[in-house]
């Protein structure tokens, strides 16, 4: 087994999402578990975190929400984490998040999720940090974003070195497989840095 991990999982916080994606969300907590890795989230109960976390102690695992004050007053943390931080707004929250974490696993979720992704992925593309994304999408919610990225690489807003700072997985243990492997720092040219000024 590789060294043990913090892995952030980023995931759906709805409660209207089909109830296969709760269990996708538990089983990469139960697979983290087992793989001895400690877990990094959003810190709420509810929909896939809540089933992510639940998961992960299940198995023995070590687990740390970061939660905004506003969801805390929600009444909708997650008490049972190791630990909880309560930051004062998203924009700390997501930087305490990547600042625990040694790499990433997205499942399938909403606009939230996408920010995450997205400002890691950014990140990563930019050489600025050189930990795993993986994204697991063992159903095909993702399918459009990879025509999408496609498609804005064929017209130059994107370079293709995007496409190596992500991984993309459809099985839970595939998935942390990846999350596993040592990455390759990405190293940004200046034209990189100028597009992601535009």
């Amino acid at each position: 087994m590789s060294d043990s991990l913090a892995v952030c999982v980023f995931c759906a916080s709805s409660s209207k999402i089909d109830p296969r994606f709760l269990d996708l969300a538990a089983e990469a907590g139960a697979e983290l578990a087992r793989r001895g890795h400690s877990l990094v989230s959003g810190g709420a109960q509810v929909s896939c975190m809540g089933a992510v976390a639940r998961a992960a102690r299940a198995g023995g695992a070590r687990t740390v929400g970061v939660i905004p004050e506003n969801l805390v007053d929600l009444e909708i943390s997650d008490e049972e984490n190791d630990e909880l931080i309560v930051t004062p707004d998203m924009r700390t929250r997501k930087g305490e998040m990547d600042r625990r974490s040694d790499a990433f696993l997205v499942l399938p979720g909403g606009i939230g999720t996408l920010e995450e992704l997205f400002e890691i992925w950014t990140a990563r593309t930019l050489g600025m940090h050189d930990k795993q994304i993986v994204i697991l999408d063992p159903v095909g919610v993702y399918e459009p974003l990879r025509e999408l990225m496609k498609g804005l690489a064929e017209h130059g807003f994107t370079r293709p070195k995007a496409f190596d700072a992500v991984s993309w997985a459809s099985t839970v243990p595939e998935a942390f497989d990846l999350l596993e492997l040592s990455q390759v720092r990405i190293e940004p040219t200046p034209e990189d840095y100028a597009e992601a000024e535009l």
